[in-house]
């Protein structure tokens, strides 16, 4: 270990947790066996890491997976009152590893997994950093004035996701990024409307402020959870907005082969039938909240088996 590394480690702000496996050195077997038992002890939406990635791209999966799960945790796990400075300094040094990994000096088990993840799939720091930006966006930024500005934080916090999927299979094609992004932003604002009543536990309103606005709803309905046909014309503009996005994006699992057309099958219909349920519930997402259940995994697996995603 270089003595850079060692100045920095002293500099750095991380939970205990966190700042523990630094005390020691890591082989980069040890350190891809860390980010595979933090990978397996979470539970997504997106299936990371599934049966249906390949087991020679599961090790790179895992590591890009440690690096986000730990940098969102960071941004939003166990929130207390006014300890965004706390929060901020934890993205920074977290950053500070992600910019000595990009130079050769991986520290931190995830990092000197990730190193290597991004070495041998040549994938871009660039995106990493994108969400880096959103994760430090969700500690400070708890309103969006215009749906642009939504999708713009959906940009930097759910696109980097899917283009670097994409990238460790192998698919680099611009046209091919921008059908998953359509898709990405679809799954994150399926998530949002999905997750409208948690959000507002934290304080945090995805909904455009503009668009409460529009159909005569406000925050302060939204905090006594009133459901009247404003709110309900509102959530049927936003479900809307997504499902336009989904179909965008419609095409990307039949432009790529193998298991990754089921994997973007299986994450299309289930982005979908998160706004399947909300529609279903009739935009009452107060009272029960929207949930794929293992039955509807079933179906979206067939579904994902038999063909194509439908309009």
């Amino acid at each position: 270990m270089s003595n850079a590394s060692g100045v920095l480690k002293e500099t750095l702000d991380l939970p205990p947790a966190l700042a523990e496996p630094l005390k020691r050195s890591w082989t980069e077997a040890e350190a891809f066996a860390y980010c595979t038992r933090l990978t397996q002890s979470h539970y997504e939406n997106f299936p990371v890491g599934s049966a249906l990635i390949p087991a020679t791209l599961q090790p790179a999966v895992h590591a890009l997976y440690a690096f986000m799960r730990t940098s969102d945790d960071f941004s939003d796990e166990n929130r207390r009152p006014g300890d965004e400075a706390e929060r901020l300094a934890w993205l920074q040094s977290w950053e500070t590893l992600l910019d000595e990994c990009a130079r050769g000096e991986a520290v931190h088990p995830v990092f000197i997994a990730l190193r290597r993840t991004l070495e041998r799939h040549r994938l871009p720091l660039q995106w990493l950093k994108d969400l880096l930006h959103a994760f430090k966006m969700d500690v400070t930024q708890r309103r969006y004035r215009t749906y642009e500005d939504l999708l713009n934080y959906c940009r930097y916090s759910a696109n980097p996701v899917g283009r670097l999927i994409l990238t460790l299979f192998g698919y680099r094609e611009e046209e091919l990024y921008r059908l998953s992004d359509a898709i990405c932003t679809g799954l994150q604002l399926a998530n949002h409307w999905q997750d409208v009543a948690v959000d507002l536990e934290k304080d945090r309103i995805y909904l455009p402020q503009e668009d409460l606005e529009r159909f005569g709803y406000t925050e302060d309905h939204l905090r006594e959870r009133v459901i009247n046909k404003a709110f309900e014309d509102l959530m049927r503009f936003e479900v809307e907005r997504a499902r336009e996005l989904f179909r965008a994006g419609r095409a990307l699992p039949e432009r790529v082969s193998g298991r990754l057309r089921y994997e973007l099958r299986f994450t299309w219909h289930g982005g979908v039938r998160i706004l399947d349920k909300i529609e279903a519930g009739r935009y009452d997402i107060f009272a029960h909240r929207p949930v794929v259940t293992k039955w509807d995994w079933l179906q979206i697996a067939a579904l994902s088996l038999l063909g194509r995603a439908p309009l």
